[in-house]
C-alpha cells in the first residue's frame, strides 16, 4: 500500500510543478481540457478493445493524469481539491453498497442494480428522475443501451428476448411502411431511430453488448476494405476507377480470411 500512496503523491507533485512552471499547463482550464479528456477516453476504449494491456497502462495513466489536473485547477479556486473528489467518491461507494458495508442482503447482481438506482435518488444530489442521470452528450448508441439499462431496474423492461424480437420485426414493418410512402423524411427517420432502439434492447437481451459488436463490424469492414485497397494497388488500379465486380473479387477473398 506504501508504494501505491508513495507514488500517487509523486504524480501530484509533478503535477504542482506542471501548474506552476511549464506554460502550456498554465494556460490550461478545464474548459479547455475537456476535449481532450474525450480523445483520451477513446483511446483508452481503443486499448480496451485490442486487449492490449501495455497500453491500457499507458491509457489509463493519461486518463489519471486529466484527474488530478482538473482538482489541481479547482484547488486554485477553492472549489474542491484531489482528496475531496477521493473521499466524495468513497462516500458514494461506501452508500450504493449496502450489501457490503450494511445489513442489507441481495440474492444477485441484479438487486445490486435496482438497490443502486433507487439509492442514487435518495441522495440529496442526485438523480431527480430514473433517466436523469445519463449524460445529454453520451453518444446515442450508448445513451439508449443505458436508458434501457435504468429502465430495466426499476422494473420496466420485457419478459423474454422472443417479445423483444417481435417488437424489432414491427418496428422494421413501420419503417418499411415509411420507406414505400417515401413522402415524410422526419417519419422515416422516427421509425429507423425505433429500429435501432429496439435492436439495442434486443441486444441487451442477448448479452451483446451492441457498441462492442458494432465497433468489431467496423474493424471487419477495415480490415476488408483495406485489402481490397492494397490488391488493387498492386494491379496498378485506383480504387476509384474500378467496377464493382472488380472490388467484389478481392472483397470476396477478404472475407475468407
Amino acid at each position: 500500500m506504501n508504494e501505491k500512496l508513495v507514488a500517487f503523491e509523486r504524480l501530484l507533485n509533478i503535477m504542482d510543478d506542471l501548474r506552476e512552471k511549464c506554460p502550456w499547463d498554465k494556460k490550461q482550464t478545464i474548459e479547455s481540457l475537456r476535449h481532450l479528456t474525450i480523445e483520451e477516453t477513446y483511446e483508452l476504449s481503443d486499448a480496451i478493445l485490442k486487449d492490449d494491456k501495455k497500453e491500457l497502462k499507458k491509457e489509463l495513466g493519461d486518463i489519471m493524469l486529466h484527474i488530478v489536473f482538473y482538482a489541481r485547477i479547482a484547488s486554485e479556486t477553492n472549489d474542491f481539491n484531489i482528496a475531496d473528489v477521493m473521499n466524495a467518491l468513497c462516500e458514494k461507494l461506501i452508500y450504493r453498497h449496502p450489501h457490503i458495508y450494511g445489513d442489507v442482503k441481495v440474492a444477485d447482481e441484479n438487486e445490486v442494480k435496482q438497490n443502486w438506482e433507487k439509492l442514487k435518488q435518495k441522495e440529496k444530489d442526485g438523480n431527480k428522475t430514473v433517466l436523469s442521470g445519463v449524460p445529454d452528450s453520451m453518444p446515442a448508441l450508448l445513451k439508449a443501451y443505458r436508458i434501457q439499462e435504468k429502465a430495466r431496474a426499476v422494473g420496466f423492461d420485457w419478459e423474454k428476448p422472443e417479445q423483444v424480437f417481435e417488437k424489432v420485426k414491427e418496428e422494421l414493418s413501420e419503417l418499411s411502411t415509411e420507406v414505400t410512402k417515401q413522402n415524410n423524411l422526419n417519419k422515416i427517420e422516427d421509425e429507423f431511430g425505433d429500429v435501432l432502439f429496439s435492436l439495442i434492447n434486443y441486444a441487451r437481451f442477448l448479452n451483446v453488448n451492441p457498441e462492442d459488436a458494432l465497433e468489431r463490424t467496423n474493424k471487419k469492414f477495415i480490415k476488408r476494405f483495406t485489402y481490397m485497397e492494397e490488391k488493387l494497388k498492386e494491379q496498378n488500379k485506383q480504387i476509384g476507377d474500378c467496377t464493382l465486380a472488380e472490388m467484389d473479387v478481392y472483397w470476396n477473398e477478404a472475407k475468407l480470411l
